[in-house]
């Protein structure tokens, strides 16, 4: 532990700060790369070209960074909710005021510059959040508890939304992490990831026909099946007969297909399937009732709301989302090709890093993104410049560098003993991993593109000024509560 009279300079991490140094140096270097000009070459510092825009952000930052450090830590809890209150003013004003940018009304055009205030209500949500939950004998158990922090996350989604910008939307879902950390329990993140791989297993295979039934809908009950299964395995093994009905209802289940299937008699398979697992969820209930088990009505409430999930997921997937949302899900999932559409960036993003080889072909010497194969090349596809001019161990080693960071600040978050600190900590790791993960995946076709920029890398004000805030304020609290 630090003394607190010991100068600030020495109570400052120094790795992170490096780390975060070299990120944001080669960002602005890549940034140049990505919009340098073979016909019109330009100076790294022309101030009328990106690479020089981003160095006076890249200066600002620098600014707000030492500003930060120099307030006392004290200030961030006190003022939370006055600073997450402006933001979401901000956020709502924004709606009436942002002129339509691309299908957006998420930006506030002053002058020459561009602000986008979601950027900097991610910083004050996790300010807020860190406020209510450290907050004396709170607990994440009571609905009391967890309401008012569900609407600190909600609220500034829903005003996003209404901004027509759902990739910033989603990033928030990112504070569910930290929730983990801070006692909410693990089958929450679980069922979440249950509903998108459910999704996506309705919506790939629904085109695929077994019967009259679609293979999307048996996939996913089986899914189901298993996960009873599973459970009945692992933590009802004294319960016997539990696990042999189950067993016995999937085994009638694939014998019924079969017969069906040889002697070709006309049936929905679907209903076969969804019958399967409402029988096995009423056996669960029988048990709760005659054990006096309250947990297997959790897999029969689970059980339930994910059959009538599955039936709902087309009505979601055209009804719901957007069309050119649905595009990019479909192109990521391999259902249609749109190579002069949605799916043109993504294509020429994966030509640009694949052409990078090994080593890759060298600073300024990057034919698809020099000559503007890439759209979005220095913002939300940064990365591909990256793996064209560095190849692959350029790549591994920008991975290894987030990969580092992210790390360093867990650790940074885990040693703190003041409940606020370490609970903004883990909210600002959250969203950096949301980010990190979440581009790379969109630019390497891996995930829908939802426009969301690399953290430190990628060109533009709002996006380093917020993620520079969201990093010192944490650096800051490590250097006075610790």
């Amino acid at each position: 532990m630090t003394p607190r009279n010991t100068p600030l300079y020495k109570r400052i991490d120094w790795i992170t700060i490096i780390v975060y140094l070299v990120l944001i140096f080669f960002g602005w270097i890549s940034v140049y790369g990505a919009s340098y000009d073979f016909e019109n070459p330009t100076s790294i510092f022309d101030f009328n070209q990106r690479a020089g825009k981003q160095f006076i952000w890249i200066m600002t930052a620098f600014a707000i960074a030492g500003m930060i450090m120099l307030i006392d830590a004290k200030i961030y809890n006190y003022f939370a909710y006055f600073i997450y209150g402006g933001i979401i003013f901000l956020l709502f004003i924004t709606i009436f005021i942002a002129p339509d940018l691309r299908g957006s009304r998420s930006w506030i055009v002053i002058g020459p510059v561009n602000f986008q205030p979601a950027e900097l209500a991610k910083v004050a949500t996790a300010l807020a959040i860190a406020r209510f939950m450290s907050s004396y004998n709170y607990r994440f158990h009571s609905w009391k508890n967890i309401l008012p922090v569900l609407g600190l996350v909600f609220l500034p989604i829903m005003l996003i939304l209404l901004q027509r910008e759902t990739g910033s939307s989603l990033v928030f879902l990112a504070f569910f992490l930290a929730f983990y950390r801070e006692g909410m329990k693990g089958i929450i993140i679980l069922l979440g990831l249950l509903s998108i791989v459910l999704f996506v297993v309705v919506i790939r295979f629904s085109v695929v026909e077994i019967g009259n039934g679609s293979l999307g809908i048996l996939i996913a009950m089986a899914i189901l099946l298993l996960i009873q299964l599973m459970y009945a395995w692992i933590f009802e093994r004294d319960n016997k007969q539990g696990v042999m009905v189950l067993l016995g209802a999937c085994l009638t289940g694939i014998i019924a297909y079969f017969l069906f299937f040889i002697f070709k008699i006309n049936i929905n398979f679907n209903y076969v399937a969804v019958g399967i697992v409402i029988a096995s969820s009423i056996f669960w209930g029988v048990l709760a009732l005659f054990f006096r088990k309250k947990r297997y009505w959790a897999i029969v409430l689970i059980s339930f709301a994910s059959v009538l999930f599955c039936f709902s997921a087309d009505y979601i997937f055209e009804k719901v989302l957007e069309p050119h949302q649905r595009n990019r899900i479909m192109i990521v999932l391999n259902m249609k090709e749109d190579l002069r559409g949605d799916g043109y960036n993504v294509n020429q993003s994966k030509i640009a890093i694949g052409s990078g080889g090994f080593l890759g072909k060298g600073f300024l010497n990057g034919t698809q993104t020099k000559l503007k194969y890439v759209p979005e090349q220095d913002t939300d596809f940064i990365f591909c410049t990256v793996g064209e001019e560095r190849g692959f161990v350029g790549s591994i080693v920008m991975i290894g560098l987030y990969a580092f960071l992210l790390i360093r600040l867990l650790k940074i978050a885990e040693r703190q003993r003041d409940d606020f600190a370490r609970v903004y900590g883990y909210c600002a790791v959250s969203i950096l991993f949301f980010h990190f993960v979440i581009n790379i995946g969109m630019v390497l076709g891996l995930m829908p593109v939802i426009g969301i920029p690399l953290p430190f890398f990628s060109y533009g004000g709002s996006s380093l000024w917020s993620f520079t805030i969201l990093l010192f304020i944490m650096l800051k609290l490590d250097s006075e509560i610790r």
